[in-house]
């Protein structure tokens, strides 16, 4: 749960967030948000040239199910366990920041397992410090890396990820240290 102040995506007295099936019980939203986030992922992704435009679109189809702003930045100040993530006002600079340097390194092409998973990992905890949208950051990282996986000539065993190693890894690499999660995502090239 994200902590917010007067969160215009939530409804009125309440955290959970406006959505287009109208659920005010989380476990409810959480419930149907994993099943259709996770049915739309087995569909094919919007194809795109790796930038922040893709990413949004990445994030636009796995909830567009669910919410009415799926794939647009968010507008409110967000943190997690009292660490802020990027300010709106930032959001678009330091993502084109993020994505220029993507471009620039060739979009992690041409470099061994140990090289890719270091600057994926360097790149995935760049983009969760941005943490674009109001929800479904997590998910959408993790779908955007493995199209950039991919596209870098790495296939990923995404069935040997382990929720929570992954969680503590993305919680280590947000205070800077990126060594667990750039071995996680060496364990996880096939």
């Amino acid at each position: 749960m994200y902590d917010a102040v007067d969160d215009p995506y939530t409804y009125e007295n309440s955290t959970v967030l406006v959505n287009k099936l109208d659920l005010r019980v989380q476990e409810e939203l959480d419930a149907f948000e994993a099943e259709i986030s996770t049915a739309r992922a087995e569909e094919p992704l919007p194809e795109g040239a790796l930038d922040f435009t893709h990413y949004k679109a990445v994030h636009h189809h796995l909830f567009q199910d669910v919410y009415d702003w799926a794939g647009q930045v968010r507008t409110v100040r967000i943190s997690k366990g009292g660490n802020p993530f990027c300010f709106p006002e930032n959001i678009e600079d330091q993502a084109g920041k993020l994505f220029g340097d993507l471009l620039a390194a060739n979009y992690l092409r041409n470099l061994d397992a140990q090289a890719f998973s270091a600057k994926a990992a360097h790149f995935l905890a760049e983009l969760n410090a941005i943490h674009a949208f109001r929800e479904g950051n997590g998910r959408s990282q993790l779908t955007f890396f493995a199209l950039l996986a991919d596209h870098a000539g790495y296939s990923l065993n995404l069935d040997k990820l382990e929720p929570r190693e992954m969680l503590d890894a993305m919680i280590a690499s947000f205070g800077g240290d990126e060594h667990k999660l750039a071995a996680i995502i060496e364990g996880l090239i096939s």
